[in-house]
């Protein structure tokens, strides 16, 4: 194995999506009204939370810094697809792949954190409702969020500095639309197995432990609702909780699918739809989940088209 810090491949190629050339130009549509929905939909997300004094709650906090990270999750990846799809270059420098490497795990830790904060922010609505507004107090949330942050950054810091120590010496043809860590580790001709470990190590407690947390804090809200047997704290839960059981089934389904399936890791084209489904077709359903199933925020919209057809008018 050869060890050097510096490596001689400049550039990668990612081959993309495995379709036909007569199927780029439909593709490409496709993912363009795609991405545009992700960034239009979690953007009016953020500008209701802002805009109506009712959501100014800690729920609704967390929701709107979710849909931030869900439009740069997507960016990261996204326009580098779409680009590479309309002028059939799909080369990407070495210092952009890198980069790419390290935004990709850093929105999508922040992603899995937030969902995990969210799950014990429900938890406390719930079980301690008269307790809510001294547990969920703004400087928790402010130190909740903070920490997801940091966390994040120095996650994909660590993956980022070992991936530099890397050389890549002849092939540097990647088979996917993005810079995968994974694919890259398989094209090194350095001795990746402290890479390796990080990953199954690190990336297991960043994935085990948010996800513990949120069977945990659902598990109490389910116990919580049995001891009130009512038909309308059962809707009441169920409408408060929705909504994130949604989110959350969507994007550890699709992340279990491509990493613990045999059959997914088999497969690569399997595994570049299930990347897919949690950078492209989750964010983008994410709007969808809470403008239709959260009432508060339903009116919220309704308000801001009310108050801009007054204006127009």
């Amino acid at each position: 194995m050869r060890s050097q810090n510096q490596s001689i491949v400049s550039k990668f190629l990612l081959l993309g999506l495995p379709i036909h050339p007569e199927q780029q130009g439909m593709f490409f549509a496709l993912f363009l009204c795609m991405y545009l929905t992700i960034v239009l939909g979690n953007l009016l997300i953020i500008l209701l939370i802002r805009l109506d004094s009712c959501l100014h709650t800690p729920m609704y906090f967390f929701l709107s810094h979710l849909a931030l990270t869900d439009v740069s999750f997507s960016s990261v990846t996204v326009p580098k697809m779409l680009m590479n799809m309309q002028t059939q270059d799909q080369s990407i420098p070495y210092a952009g792949c890198v980069t790419q490497v390290y935004f990709f795990i850093f929105f999508a830790c922040i992603d899995n954190l937030l969902l995990a904060v969210m799950a014990y922010d429900r938890y406390v609505a719930i079980c301690h409702p008269l307790h809510y507004a001294i547990i969920m107090r703004e400087e928790l949330c402010i130190c909740l969020l903070a920490g997801c942050w940091l966390l994040s950054c120095a996650y994909a810091l660590t993956h980022t500095l070992l991936l530099a120590q890397l050389s890549f010496c002849a092939d540097n043809i990647i088979p996917h639309f993005f810079c995968d860590l994974a694919a890259l580790l398989k094209l090194s001709c350095s001795d990746t197995s402290l890479n390796e470990l990080v990953i199954f190590s690190a990336g297991a407690a960043v994935f085990i432990f948010p996800l513990s947390g949120i069977l945990v804090s659902y598990g109490r809200i389910g116990l919580s609702i049995l001891r009130v047997p009512s038909t309308k704290g059962i809707f009441k839960a169920l409408s408060t909780c929705g909504s994130h059981l949604s989110v959350v089934s969507l994007f550890y389904g699709t992340i279990m699918a491509l990493y613990f399936s045999p059959s997914f890791g088999q497969s690569h084209y399997k595994g570049i739809i299930a990347s897919v489904m949690y950078t492209v077709v989750t964010p983008m359903l994410n709007p969808f989940i809470y403008s239709l199933r959260n009432r508060d925020m339903t009116l919220a919209l309704g308000i801001l088209i009310r108050n801009n057809n007054l204006f127009t008018t």
